[in-house]
Formats: structure tokens, sequence, C-alpha cells
């Protein structure tokens, strides 16, 4: 009778776990493997069955210019999204750390950006952005600076930084978040000890709080940087996919695909983000496992 309880209580949270496993296996994993399969096709392999292509898909994006420039479109989105909202959140979660009067609603309402989903960022972004209305342009305006009132979503020269300007705004109060997690676990005594020393505020921050807020920038990094490669939502949301010389590997793709049809293409295109995430993933799982193993 023990044994079959036991037998039974091991086999409980597998039976809780089978659905969303399944699901998962079925809308994640298989989708993974197919894409990896697609790759090596030929463009219309869906409709009329697949038709091996070999390496040709991945040939063709090596001399591929707007394969290039949404290559050089995520390089910018990933030391923007690392380079800002990175010591921006932290600069943040140390001005609202503590019980200072009111800190909590300016954390509620500074975190409310991560609450909103994509396509309303995207459309009132876009409000802000119009320029003969929009609350940007008007702003100049009303400050003597019309030669800066430009097309900021019209213009392939300001229309990466305008997108980006967006997911750094969205960014950053998740960054801020994790700081304030890791705020958390830095040991109130060792902060005191470092007054008693007379040690500055500065000296306190780089001696004391930063090295120990190494996992949580750690994290913040990585996802930051796994955020930047997967940058689809804002630039589809505001541009459709249509503005070429804002595109990224995300949007790339998806355009490939699915406005083109080249689902082979599209899907070369998708193995190549899915390598260049999955390095940054295993970065980030081997700093967890090394620190799991040193405790």
């Amino acid at each position: 009778m023990p044994a079959r309880r036991l037998k039974k209580s091991a086999l409980a949270p597998w039976a809780f776990l089978a659905l969303p496993l399944a699901m998962y296996v079925v809308w994640v994993i298989v989708p993974i493997f197919e894409s990896f399969a697609f790759a090596f096709t030929k463009r219309d392999s869906i409709i009329y069955g697949p038709v091996f292509h070999g390496l040709a898909n991945f040939r063709r994006l090596a001399g591929d210019g707007q394969f290039w420039l949404a290559i050089k479109n995520n390089l910018l989105w990933l030391v923007f999204f690392v380079g800002i909202p990175v010591p921006l959140g932290l600069l943040v979660a140390m001005l609202f750390n503590g019980g200072r009067p009111g800190s909590r609603l300016y954390k509620t309402l500074f975190y409310l950006p991560m609450t909103l989903s994509f396509t309303i960022i995207g459309t009132i972004w876009m409000w802000i952005y119009n320029p003969d209305f929009g609350a940007l342009n008007t702003f100049l305006r009303s400050i003597g600076l019309d030669a800066l009132a430009v097309q900021w979503l019209g213009d392939k020269r300001y229309m990466t930084g305008a997108l980006i300007a967006v997911g750094v705004w969205r960014q950053v109060p998740y960054v801020m978040i994790l700081y304030l997690a890791g705020l958390q676990g830095v040991p109130t005594e060792l902060v005191e000890a470092s007054l008693i020393d007379g040690a500055s505020w500065w000296q306190r921050f780089r001696k004391v709080i930063l090295p120990l807020l190494l996992p949580a920038t750690i994290v913040a990094v990585t996802i930051s940087v796994i955020d930047s490669l997967r940058s689809f939502d804002i630039v589809y949301v505001m541009t459709n996919t249509k503005a070429r010389a804002a595109e990224v590997l995300a949007s790339y793709m998806y355009s490939s695909a699915f406005q083109y049809a080249d689902f082979g293409y599209g899907s070369a295109i998708a193995v190549i983000q899915f390598l260049i995430t999955l390095v940054f993933i295993l970065v980030y799982v081997g700093d967890v496992l090394k620190k799991e193993s040193e405790r």
C-alpha cells in the first residue's frame, strides 16, 4: 500500500504537467524543427510539397543586402537595448528603493508601460510621432526647434532610431524591476558598515552595492539582448513591415514568408535568428548553473 501511494505521488506532478508540456511540444518544439526543415526547401514547398533545395537559401542570405541591413538594425537594437535600459533601470531602481514617500506610487506609474500591449504602445507612439499634430513635433515647434520636427516614421534616416526609442521606453521599467528585486538581497549591514568607515555614496555604490547586483545585471543584460534580437512587435505595429529601412531579422523573416510566400527563405532567416539567440541563452543558462553549483 505505501509503495502504491508513493508511485501515485511520483506521477501526480507529471499528470498536471502533461497538458502544458503537450501544448509546448505542439506549438514550440515541433515548429522549431519544421522551420529547420523548411530552411532547406524551395519557395513553394508548403503549397506543392517539400522540394529539397540544399543550402541555396543560406547562400542567398550571404549576398542579400536586405538581410545584412536587418542584421545591422538588430545590432543597433542590441546596443541601445543594453546601453540605455540597463544603467537607466539601475538608476531608477536606486531612486525608488527604500521607504521614500510616494515611492510605491512612482514605481507603479513607471512600470505601467510594461502592462500595455504592443498594439496600444505602437498606436500611442504613432500619434506622438505624427509629423503634423504629434506631441513630439508640436513640442519641438513650440520651443523654436522647427528644424528638428521631422518625419520620424517616414524618413529612413530616423525610422530605426524612432522605433528603438519606443522599445527602450518599454524596456526600462522591466530592468528597474529586476534591479529592485536584486536590491532586496543587498545586506543592510554591509551598507551600514561602509557608512561607519566613512565611505561616500559613490564608494558605497561602486564597492558594495554594484558587485552584489552582478547576478541581477547578468539577467538584465541577457534578457535585454534576447529582447533586442526578437524585436518584431514594435516594428510590425508601427510600420506594418513595409518600412524596409527599419527591418530587423524577425520582421524580414515574417515579410519573406508571409507577404512574399517565400517560406523556405523565411525559415532560413528564422534559423539564423534562432542560432544567434541560442548563443546568448546558453551563456545565461551556463551562468545560472555555475552559480547553482557554487552554492
